[in-house]
C-alpha cells in the first residue's frame, strides 16, 4: 500500500531523508524509532503531503504522491486519521464537538455525526464524557481523545507522531494497545516513537532510522 522508493529530503542546511525505500503493507503496524532528528516526523509529513521529497518516489495505492495536487491533496488526507503527541484539542468546546469536528468539515450529516462520535469514544473507552470539556481530563483521556478524533471518519491509515511522548509508562502502554486493536481491525497503523522498550513488546515491524538513513526494519 505504501512504498517509499529511494526517497530523499533536502531541507535548506540538512538531510532529513537519505535514499529510503521500505514498503508498508495495507493492514500492517509499523513503528518509526530512531534518535531526535532521525527523519521519523519527515517521513509522516512526506506521506501527508505537508512536504514534498526531494527525489526519489513515494506511492500509495499504487498512485505517486507527486501528481497529486490542489484539491486533490484534500481528498488524498480522508484516508489518514492523525494522532499528534500534543493532542491538538480545542477547550472552549466539548469532549463531543472535538471528535466531531471532521466529520462537520467533511459535510456529514448530523445523525451520523452522532452515531460516528459515540462509536469513537465508545472504542477508546470514553463514551459518558462526551459533554465534558478536555481542560478536566488527564493527559491519557487527552490523547484518547485525540485519537478518537482521528479514526471516527474511519480512515484506512492511522498515523501517530510520537503520541506517548508526555504520557507516563502505563498511559503509554494503554494507548499503544488502542493502535494495536485498530490494527486488528484492519487499519494501517504507522506509529514514530523513540521509546524502543514500549514498541519492542508489542512484536510489530520497527523500522529504525539514523541521520535520514534505513538502517532496520525493512522487512515485512
Amino acid at each position: 500500500m505504501i512504498n517509499f522508493e529511494r526517497v530523499s529530503k533536502r531541507y535548506e542546511h540538512r538531510d532529513a531523508l537519505r535514499d529510503v525505500s521500505v514498503e508498508i503493507a495495507a493492514g500492517e503496524m509499523v513503528f518509526l524509532t530512531g534518535h531526535s532528528g532521525a527523519g521519523k516526523s519527515t517521513m509522516l509529513r512526506l506521506l501527508m503531503l505537508l512536504d514534498r521529497a526531494s527525489s526519489g518516489r513515494l506511492l500509495v495505492n499504487g498512485n505517486d504522491v507527486a501528481t497529486i495536487r490542489g484539491a486533490r491533496i484534500a481528498k488524498y488526507r480522508q484516508d489518514f486519521g492523525i494522532v499528534f503527541q500534543d493532542h491538538r484539542l480545542l477547550f472552549d468546546r466539548s469532549i463531543f464537538d472535538n471528535v466531531a469536528l471532521p466529520l462537520e468539515i467533511a459535510g456529514f450529516h448530523p445523525r451520523d455525526i452522532g452515531r460516528r462520535v459515540r462509536a469513537a469514544l465508545d472504542k477508546v473507552g470514553l463514551l459518558g464524557r462526551e459533554s465534558a470539556n478536555p481542560v478536566v481530563l488527564s493527559g491519557g483521556e487527552q490523547q484518547r481523545v485525540g485519537i478518537a478524533r482521528a479514526v471516527v471518519a474511519r480512515p484506512k491509515i492511522l498515523v501517530a507522531d510520537e503520541p506517548t511522548g508526555n504520557l507516563d509508562p502505563g498511559l503509554s502502554a494503554e494507548i499503544m494497545g488502542l493502535f494495536d486493536a485498530f490494527h486488528r481491525v484492519g487499519v494501517t497503523v504507522i506509529v514514530a516513537s523513540h521509546d524502543l522498550a514500549l514498541i519492542s513488546r508489542l512484536r510489530h515491524r520497527i523500522i529504525t532510522l539514523k541521520e535520514g538513513r534505513l538502517i532496520g526494519g525493512v522487512g515485512s
